[in-house]
């Protein structure tokens, strides 16, 4: 486990040696922040187990990548950063929320940049109320913990160079009545039948997360 693996990034340790190895206390306490500000997404990884082969491999690059990067939520890293995104169903599991990215053009699942927010199930909490027009009071966490790790190239537009996505994603449900007015980010957004999804997007990553829902017990 990356505790046990690479003991330089465990708070615990550097609690004890940083104030062997410095008097100065500023120094231990921005040693300190730079670990602790990532330590939510690097446990979320580390417990996080899949059954897909490329997906662990994912996890594995996410994780090393969020120990090698302190401003791992910064999109001012071009060569890629965290980004969070969510799997939103409708209480009978029936359809997934989607949205026509108007930057991507693209039909993708609600998400978007951390911004510099090392808590990335908040991150994603508010992508969905921004992106669906609901209230955060509506949006529901079905599990605290991943549900699916994506690593997807952005290629480069006229915003931004080629750079890479690592996706955490969360498990959501919303209720299927609400309106959603949406905002500027999308075309359109509305319920989409889990059997449909694949007309809307086939890629690889969305194949999972159907086989996922399929198999889970509510």
């Amino acid at each position: 486990m990356w505790h046990s693996l690479l003991p330089m990034f465990n708070i615990d340790y550097w609690n004890t040696h940083c104030r062997a190895l410095s008097g100065n206390l500023m120094t231990l306490v921005v040693v300190n922040y730079t670990i602790m500000h990532r330590q939510k997404v690097l446990k979320l990884l580390d417990t996080y187990k899949t059954a897909y082969m490329e997906e662990a491999a994912m996890v594995q690059r996410a994780l090393h990548f969020a120990l090698l990067h302190p401003d791992c939520f910064e999109r001012s890293l071009e060569e890629g950063h965290f980004t969070g995104s969510a799997w939103v169903l409708n209480p009978a599991h029936t359809h997934t929320l989607m949205l026509h990215h108007r930057k991507l053009d693209l039909w993708l699942q609600p998400g978007g940049h951390a911004d510099g927010d090392p808590d990335i199930t908040r991150v994603v909490l508010k992508e969905v109320s921004e992106e669906s027009g609901v209230d955060l009071t509506h949006i529901k966490l079905i599990n605290e913990e991943i549900f699916d790790v994506d690593i997807h190239i952005i290629h480069a537009n006229e915003f931004d160079p080629r750079h890479e996505h690592f996706d955490i994603r969360f498990l959501i449900e919303l209720d299927d009545t609400l309106d959603l007015p949406g905002n500027e980010e999308s075309h359109q957004i509305g319920w989409v039948p889990l059997d449909e999804v694949p007309q809307f997007n086939n890629a690889r990553s969305f194949y999972r997360m159907l086989q996922k829902t399929r198999k889970i017990r509510f």
